[in-house]
């Protein structure tokens, strides 16, 4: 299927020339910018709040995984610059150029639920930031969160250049701030090195774990990346392309370690402070700001947390709706304003946030917060699974795809998330069916929709796999094969046509008519599938197997008064192994069938007759599909 190809932010696309910089330095300069949006995403209000919780309750314990979460964001954010540098797609365009539109759909469904999952952290990390320091009610805070809008406009008209200067101010404000938090709160040097050792105490701390890795490893940060990457105007040469990824990658390296820099201080601040003090409990962005002044002797602690927390906040928010953008442009091919854009996602988000704080209160949030970094992480896999195809495809990306090595440690990365992924799912079913009044509910609706999921993992997985063996093996016939332009025209003796009483059936006996002319001899072949006929296979002798046949021979009649040979045959079974036996008993030279036209779902539904029969026979296999 051919797609039409639109470039990605089409209004700043190619905006920033490199090219005319000579120094490596200002080289590396000019590229530098693209991590340092993404950076934020590492560092939002979302993070703080598994931060905070794992540091209170385990204390140094859960510092490797922000460094084991920081080493998986590098190591995909780089293989995201590759494939937007050197293919001039963002991930989600790429998508929509490899997978049917089922799948497409069903991607962009679950990537637009991580962004609304981003923005409700976003949005209460930012109405807690408000009240924190002007009082100002949640439920009013989150209201005012709708003015970030006109300040994405203003900055999208001057330009990208302008966007990464004020998003690296912000994030300076957020790292000084906690450099100085870190300063108050003198934590333990010997206890925190003991904390990057491998150690997961718990269920509750695996729950964190990955709470902590889908706050850091952000599925809509790879497909901003890819696109984020194209704003950069260079040669398409071999040797200025192999220099565009390196400095990318060294944009990355710096801009990530910095964001790893701040989860570790917000995670060793809540070490220092609540674990240390025996608060095990404190998970709320607003107990951490409450306690931490007279913890550390000095009201500057809460206030520079209070000021941090509203930078992450707005930060992440305008990297959210670039991200939101590229998804419904790249899957859906469908554009919209972006003021349009950030509104609808911000409605969504505001949402579940305005129905926690009046039904369940203000002490609800923490928990809803490490909840959206571990919806997060639930949909990492199905933005990770894709990208790993896409920059190892040796057709589409040349010398330029990945590594032996790279796509091991990727494959590896991948089945850590999917894999911790499906045991929290697992132990949650399992915690939901104990305390279910109504266990039901979760058996027809949860554990289905999961199934599903699943499966749609598994097609991500395998479909690129099998689809890149049949590309090596046509390459191989095109490589091997010489054509004949003299070759005779093959002559069939006897054929095979496979009828099922469609709309088809007059289409595939044309064509096998034409196929074979009046020399041929033909068997009109028709499967009964009752359950009888499933059962006692030939043997089997009722209405519907004696009324099929009388209409299999009314076909018959006519053509065989046109001098036409042909004998009729019922089989009784399942037909994808009936017909290729009774073809092998009739020493058929032929085979001609009617395709259904499934899409893929159906398929999955309803089976795949013709392609179980063509590789179960070993016959040319004509394929009609009725128009």
């Amino acid at each position: 299927m051919e797609h039409k190809h639109t470039k990605s932010l089409e209004e700043v696309h190619s905006s920033i020339d490199t090219s005319k910089q000579k120094s490596k330095l200002r080289k590396l300069l000019a590229f530098m910018g693209p991590a340092y949006l993404i950076s934020v995403g590492y560092m939002d209000p979302g993070n703080w709040a598994t931060d905070i919780a794992g540091g209170s309750q385990f204390g140094y314990q859960l510092i490797w995984v922000l460094l084991m979460s920081n080493i998986i964001a590098l190591l995909l954010q780089s293989l995201s610059v590759r494939l937007g540098i050197v293919r001039g797609r963002d991930l989600a365009q790429a998508c929509r150029e490899t997978y049917p539109k089922s799948i497409n759909y069903i991607l962009y469904f679950l990537t637009e639920i991580a962004i609304i999952a981003t923005d409700l952290a976003e949005v209460v990390g930012m109405a807690i930031g408000l009240k924190l320091l002007f009082k100002i009610p949640l439920i009013w805070g989150v209201v005012i969160t709708f003015s970030d809008t006109l300040i994405l406009m203003f900055l999208m008209n001057k330009g990208m250049r302008k966007m990464e200067a004020f998003i690296l101010s912000l994030v300076g404000v957020i790292g000084m701030a906690f450099f100085v938090e870190i300063f108050f709160a003198q934590p333990d040097v010997t206890e925190i090195a003991k904390g990057f050792i491998p150690n997961l105490p718990n269920s509750t701390a695996l729950y964190i774990a990955i709470g902590i890795i889908g706050a850091t490893v952000m599925p809509h940060n790879l497909y901003l990346h890819s696109s984020l990457v194209q704003t950069r105007k260079f040669s398409r040469t071999r040797l200025k392309v192999s220099e565009a990824l390196r400095f990318n990658f060294f944009d990355s390296a710096i801009a990530l370690n910095m964001a790893f820099f701040v989860n570790a201080g917000i995670l060793i601040l809540a070490a220092a402070t609540f674990y240390k003090a025996g608060m095990f409990n404190v998970s709320e962005i607003q107990d951490a700001y409450k306690f931490l002044e007279p913890m550390l002797g000095t009201q500057w602690a809460a206030l520079l947390f209070a000021v941090a927390l509203i930078a992450a906040g707005q930060s992440s928010t305008l990297t959210g709706t670039l991200a939101g953008q590229i998804v419904m442009e790249g899957f859906i091919n469908f554009r919209i304003h972006p003021w349009a854009r950030r509104m609808i996602t911000r409605t969504l988000a505001i949402i579940p946030a305005v129905f926690v704080l009046i039904y369940y209160g203000e002490s609800y949030t923490g928990k809803l917060l490490v909840l959206s970094q571990v919806v997060l992480s639930l949909q990492l896999g199905f933005a990770v699974i894709p990208l790993i195809h896409f920059v190892s495809d040796k057709k589409a990306m040349g010398q330029f795809a990945i590594k032996p090595v790279v796509k091991i440690l990727s494959w590896l990365v991948a089945a850590v998330i999917v894999g911790l992924n499906l045991q929290l799912v697992i132990d949650e079913i399992q915690s939901w069916l104990k305390s279910s009044g109504n266990p039901w509910i979760i058996f027809l609706v949860v554990i289905p929709i999961v199934l599903f999921l699943l499966f749609v993992l598994v097609y991500l997985v395998v479909i690129p796999i099998l689809k890149q063996a049949k590309d090596k093996e046509m390459e191989f016939i095109h490589r091997t094969i010489s054509i004949n332009p003299d070759i005779e025209k093959p002559l069939y003796k006897k054929v095979v046509v496979a009828l099922d009483f469609s709309k088809a059936d007059e289409a595939v006996i044309q064509h096998a008519l034409a196929t074979a002319g009046n020399s041929a001899e033909y068997m009109f072949l028709h499967i009964v599938e009752s359950a009888t006929a499933l059962v006692f296979g030939d043997e089997t002798d009722d209405l519907e197997t004696s009324s099929d046949d009388k209409l299999l021979q009314a076909y018959a009649h006519g053509l065989k008064e046109k001098g036409y040979r042909i004998e009729t045959r019922i089989g009784n079974g399942t037909p994808k192994n009936v017909i290729p036996t009774i073809s092998e008993e009739y020493n058929a030279e032929l085979l001609v069938m009617g395709a259904h036209g499934h899409g893929w779902f159906r398929d999955f539904l309803f089976g795949t007759t013709i392609e179980s029969v063509r590789h179960k026979v070993k016959i040319p296999v004509l394929i009609v599909r009725n128009n």
